[in-house]
């Protein structure tokens, strides 16, 4: 079966600086696939070229198996929600939303039934007869997402659309997305700098760093199954440690294995750490408690080590204070090891 979106080899250069630099991805129909990564990574640029606002250095991009490298905008088949939901002030939501359909030649009686037909889908049926600026920014981005799916585009593009919102209307639009998607079944190119946005949404995560694809996968590939360090430090949080034999055969650090003989990143998850009352982990470090604070539901505990500085989250409240010593202790299974280059 032809993908939807098929990319090859995608290049964009500014001067000498590389904003994409070789990127090939393919998203199959229905698919919603986020492009996730730190800022500069390419993600946005990428997806800018995909809907044709810039022009390719080089590469190829395929819909539906047609090349539109050379395709203005309104000739790709795709439609973008913006972060800032780019609505016209002066329209109505009934003419926002029917704007692409008229653009699009629509007949004049198809567009009326089609337009309440979407509103209805984004469930802001009573609301065709408002201006933007009588609406929240949880509900102008409800309308901006019924002006691009109204069209029936191949391709949904999402540029950060809930970056500009507070938690409550984000997680209300993100619901409101992943039901539209179950239900409608569009095909999603979606950017974000939400690592929660993008675990919660994606079929698929495409890492990018540098310009490059560091890795694609599912959410818990991306989590339980980093294919680089990069991808490990990125993702979720993380504590690392250098360890080497010697500072292993130390008095502070008990590792129950190592690599090898050179040094090395101990990566650990901060959910896999424990406070050690008694020596029983398979291993163990031992540090002093730099400073604790509270985060809603636990309380953090910052502790430095000789070999690096951990965290491990507490749900009582916690009897260390600055300068306590302490022993955190973890499974050999939640180890991970990178060689220092």
């Amino acid at each position: 079966m032809v993908p939807t979106l098929k990319i090859t080899d995608l290049r964009k250069s500014y001067g000498a600086f590389k904003a994409v630099d070789g990127i090939s991805l393919n998203v199959k129909k229905g698919e919603f696939l986020t492009l996730l990564g730190p800022s500069g990574c390419g993600k946005t640029t990428t997806l800018r070229l995909i809907g044709g606002i810039e022009k390719a250095t080089a590469g190829t991009i395929e819909i539906n198996g047609k090349n539109v490298n050379w395709l203005p905008s309104y000739k790709r088949a795709t439609a973008t929600v913006f972060q800032s939901g780019a609505l016209f002030p002066h329209m109505t939501v009934s003419e926002n939303v029917s704007y692409g359909l008229r653009m699009h030649g629509v007949a004049r009686a198809e567009i009326g039934p089609r337009v309440e037909r979407i509103l209805q889908v984004v469930r802001m049926s009573g609301f065709a007869n408002r201006y933007p600026s009588d609406m929240s920014g949880g509900q102008r981005q409800r309308i901006a997402l019924a002006r691009a799916m109204v069209i029936e585009p191949s391709l949904l593009l999402f540029d950060e659309p809930m970056s500009a919102l507070d938690l409550k209307l984000k997680l209300e639009l993100r619901a409101e997305i992943r039901r539209l998607h179950r239900e409608i079944g569009f095909t999603a190119i979606f950017v974000t700098h939400d690592q929660s946005e993008a675990m919660s949404l994606s079929d698929r995560i495409a890492i990018l760093n540098k310009g490059r694809v560091a890795q694609v996968g599912s959410p818990i590939e991306i989590f339980q199954q980093p294919a680089s360090e990069f991808v490990y430090g990125f993702i979720g949080e993380s504590c690392h440690l250098v360890v080497n034999p010697q500072i292993a055969a130390g008095d502070f650090l008990r590792l129950s294995t190592l690599p090898g003989n050179a040094a090395y990143r101990l990566y650990l998850r901060p959910t896999h750490l424990k406070v050690a009352e008694k020596i029983v982990c398979d291993n163990y470090v031992r540090g002093i408690v730099e400073t604790t604070e509270y985060i809603g539901g636990a309380h953090r505990i910052h502790v430095d080590t000789p070999a690096g500085k951990l965290f491990v989250d507490l749900y009582e409240t916690p009897r260390f204070t600055p300068g306590n010593p302490i022993t955190i202790g973890w499974s050999s299974a939640d180890a991970t090891y990178y060689a220092v280059q």
